[in-house]
C-alpha cells in the first residue's frame, strides 16, 4: 500500500514507516500532521488516481524533528569585470515519519501522546571561536593585577610624615 502526496509544492511517494523531508511545517516535534492532498493511492490490487486529488484518503505522519538542509552556494562571476557575488542558503525542513494511510474518510488521531523532549543543554557560557575565551581570561587577569597595583599605591601615599 502506497500513496503519492503533495505538500510544499512537491510530490512524495510514501508507504508506512517511511521518513521524508518536506518543507518546514507549522508543527512541533512529536506533533501529528495530516496530508490530505493525496494524488494517487494504491492498495496492491487497485489504484485510484485523483483529479486533482483522491477523496476519502488521508496520510498521517509524526514530525520527528525540525531541521535544516545542506548549504547551497550560489556563486556568480562576470569575467573581466571584477564582479563576484557569493550567496549561501540553507532550506528549513521538517522530517516526518509516515504512521498511517487512512481510507474511507477517516481522520488521524491528533491527541496521540507526544514523546518526551530531549533535555536541553546546560545553560553555560556559549561556545566561542578564535580564542575569545582565552582573551577574556587574559583581560580579567590584567584587571586584577592593575587593581592590586592601585591599592598598593594608595597605601603608600596615605602615609603621613611627622612634622618637627
Amino acid at each position: 500500500m502506497y500513496a503519492v502526496i503533495k505538500t510544499g509544492g512537491r510530490q512524495y511517494k510514501v508507504k508506512l514507516d517511511d521518513v521524508i523531508k518536506v518543507n518546514r511545517l507549522k508543527a512541533e516535534e512529536g506533533d501529528v500532521v495530516a496530508f490530505e492532498d493525496v494524488i494517487l493511492f494504491s492498495d496492491g490490487s487497485k489504484t485510484q488516481l485523483g483529479s486533482p486529488k483522491v477523496s476519502g484518503i488521508t496520510v498521517a505522519g509524526r514530525v520527528v524533528e525540525q531541521a535544516r538542509g545542506p548549504k547551497v552556494i550560489a556563486f556568480k562571476k562576470r569575467r573581466r569585470k571584477n564582479s563576484r557575488r557569493k550567496r549561501g542558503h540553507k532550506q528549513d525542513l521538517s522530517v516526518v515519519r509516515i504512521t498511517e494511510i487512512l481510507t474511507g474518510g477517516k481522520k488521524p488521531d491528533f491527541t496521540a501522546v507526544k514523546p518526551a523532549k530531549k533535555p536541553k543543554k546546560p545553560a553555560g557560557k556559549p561556545l566561542t571561536s578564535h580564542g575569545e575565551d582565552q582573551m577574556a581570561k587574559k583581560k580579567k587577569a590584567a584587571k586584577k593585577s592593575t587593581k592590586a597595583k592601585k591599592t598598593t599605591k594608595k597605601k603608600a601615599t596615605k602615609k603621613k610624615t611627622k612634622k618637627k
